[in-house]
């Protein structure tokens, strides 16, 4: 099945999920959406008859969502010390490189989908600083008249650190958010975000919305990508930006070769002995083969509505990162 569409509003340092109670409305959240367990979606007879893949598997599109979300809930724990090692660190390299893209001013309003460690909403949240700092500081040094106190003052707001910047991070995954708020209270990350129990193929916010829509390593797990790309495209202003970093098509003979080996006889040993699963990372290599090369989800990405696609090879096509605007 694709995943489920309940949500939850995620309190940042508090103890486990509360549900947003019925009366109590959230800004830009759909709270009027029906509520269903986990897992638990009406599918018609031809819907659910409907065949795809889970990595080389062929599985009904049912069993897909339950099997992603379990998949990621077993990895959940291990999750970022894999991508170390997997990466070697490069992960991190592509990251940045997808926040150098999207150069956020502060003020901007950031919608981070399968964001559920934080990697991306972290980032961001430190760039919209140190713009929205440096932006203070040549403020301040044009007003020669403060005093002492007042300068301190705008140092200590730190209600305005980051300019009315915020990020919404949004999983499918309850374990991957978990994840994420630890990390946050870890790394003082206290304003600036929210965590969001949603599904990337129906997210629960209101049209036009953000001003940047991110995925990271998570648009080729989703079941039907081109009803998460019309998301993406109805929750975004106009004038808005689509940022997809995804695993992609290598483009040099000799990196493939060497990529295949390295991905199908030495990640899924690598998950076994870290993370004790090696299921879990057979199926993330066989899923980034099965995911569309960069000109089939440049297409797709413009079947969604959005203009001005583009993408950049980052080694060698190893990944991508997908660009368009809502115009």
């Amino acid at each position: 099945m694709a995943a489920p569409r309940s949500w939850a509003l995620w309190s940042l340092c508090g103890r486990g999920l509360s549900r947003v109670m019925p009366g109590c409305t959230i800004p830009g959240l759909r709270s009027s959406w029906p509520r269903s367990p986990l897992g638990a979606r009406p599918l018609s007879q031809e819907k659910r008859a409907t065949e795809t893949h889970f990595g080389f598997e062929t599985v009904s599109e049912e069993e897909k969502g339950g099997k992603v979300y379990q998949v990621f809930e077993s990895v959940a724990k291990k999750y970022d010390v894999m991508n170390d090692m997997m990466s070697l660190g490069i992960h991190r390299v592509w990251k940045d490189l997808l926040l150098w893209k999207m150069h956020p001013f502060p003020g901007t309003q950031l919608l981070d989908v399968a964001g559920g460690t934080g990697d991306i909403a972290f980032r961001f949240l430190n760039y919209v600083q140190a713009q929205h700092q440096r932006k203070q500081k040549r403020q301040l040094r044009a007003q020669q008249n403060l005093s002492w106190e007042e300068i301190a003052k705008k140092y200590q707001n730190e209600e305005d650190s980051l300019g009315g910047s915020h990020v919404m991070i949004c999983d499918i995954n309850k374990e991957m958010l978990k994840i994420g708020k630890q990390k946050a209270c870890a790394g003082g990350y206290k304003a600036g975000l929210d965590w969001v129990l949603g599904d990337a193929e129906e997210l629960p916010f209101d049209d036009d919305k953000f001003d940047v829509y991110t995925i990271a390593f998570g648009i080729r797990n989703v079941t039907h990508i081109d009803r998460a790309l019309q998301e993406a495209h109805r929750v975004l202003k106009p004038g808005g930006r689509f940022l997809c970093l995804e695993f992609s098509q290598v483009n040099n003979p000799l990196v493939s070769r060497l990529y295949d080996v390295y991905s199908f006889q030495v990640i899924p040993v690598l998950g076994e002995i870290i993370a004790g699963d090696w299921k879990s990372y057979q199926y993330l290599v066989e899923s980034i083969r099965q995911f569309p090369p960069q000109e089939e989800f440049k297409e797709m990405i413009e079947d969604a509505g959005f203009q001005k696609v583009t993408y950049e090879n980052l080694t060698s096509g190893i990944v991508a990162i997908h660009s368009g605007f809502k115009l």
